[in-house]
């Protein structure tokens, strides 16, 4: 039997009493996980509400229907929340959706298993892709992958102002034998990074920003946000949890576009509210974990969450 690895969810109160208003409601995990944001919904509805969950880890799937293959009030879809629009149509939910929740990143399980390829911390098989059945692994893509493509997902995605060097070094690397494991490439970016942070695996960032291409995390959070408010129902909620300013910064910006509305309307016309197309309306401010739990899971350090309602 395969290792179970365990997660914390990071929220997790928080998030549900935001986003669950109707006990009758129809809600999307659209990160079903391990499913901790799931059980807690499903404890606020009625024998007539509905949890819909998306993943695109198998390992995930699985889990989901040993711990709730006997809720008729949960279904399951496999794939990227950047299907959203597909797998409600496919439950007859277009438009009527009464939450999205959205726990972006990598869960604690992928992050533990060395199998998984995503940890500098414990030495697999270098891989990092979310749904192990779909697209290149980490280690086919950097096994031809150019210099400067290398450089500009580590410095985009990452955030690491070495990333030149780290990409120098890992084509150089790459000509004597193929980089195949974690432990390989974590040593060969260490290795080119000259100014470790205190704390801080001097791997982190340029990990994150494989993975994120990888994964096309970044592109398909975008056209899920897109998604997400065509399947709402008016009065519908959108809660997003992120893990790094990346996430945080398109779904700030999304929030903001849709609640501000149109700004390029023609000059010197008098604009009333309803010509706006305003969209959404914000729930309060940004909300991070407090000191508690952050002390219990130091991985909720990071964490920032972000709700609205659509208003049309």
């Amino acid at each position: 039997m395969a290792q179970e690895f365990k997660h914390i969810t990071v929220l997790l109160n928080e998030a549900v009493d935001l986003l669950v208003q109707d006990p009758d409601g129809f809600y999307v995990d659209g990160t079903f996980g391990r499913g901790g944001h799931t059980a807690l919904v499903l404890d606020r509805l009625s024998e007539g509400g509905r949890v819909m969950g998306i993943d695109k880890d198998p390992q995930a799937i699985a889990h989901s229907k040993e711990r709730f293959g006997d809720e008729p009030r949960f279904s399951i879809a496999h794939g990227s929340f950047a299907e959203m629009e597909q797998f409600v149509t496919d439950e007859g939910m277009m438009g009527k959706v009464d939450g999205v929740l959205l726990d972006l990143g990598v869960s604690s399980p992928q992050l533990d298993d060395p199998d998984r390829g995503f940890s500098f911390s414990n030495d697999g098989p270098l891989d990092m892709r979310m749904n192990t059945a779909v697209g290149e692994s980490a280690a086919e893509w950097l096994a031809h992958a150019e210099e400067k493509e290398i450089a500009d997902v580590i410095y985009l995605y990452g955030e690491e102002r070495f990333s030149r060097r780290m990409a120098k070094a890992i084509v150089a690397e790459r000509a004597e034998s193929p980089i195949e494991t974690t432990g390989r490439l974590a040593k060969i970016i260490a290795e080119a990074n000259p100014a470790w942070e205190k704390g801080k695996h001097p791997a982190t960032r340029a990990f994150q920003g494989i993975r994120i291409h990888i994964n096309r995390e970044l592109e398909d959070l975008e056209r899920c946000l897109d998604q997400a408010l065509e399947v709402l129902a008016e009065g519908g909620r959108l809660v997003v949890i992120s893990f790094h300013s990346l996430e945080d910064r398109i779904v700030k910006r999304f929030i903001r576009k849709y609640v501000k509305g149109d700004e390029h309307l023609p000059p010197g016309i008098p604009v009333t509210q309803d010509m706006l197309n305003q969209r959404l309306k914000g729930l309060g401010k940004a909300v991070k974990a407090g000191k508690q739990e952050v002390s219990d899971n130091p991985r909720a350090r990071s964490a920032v969450m972000r709700a609205a309602y659509k208003i049309a």
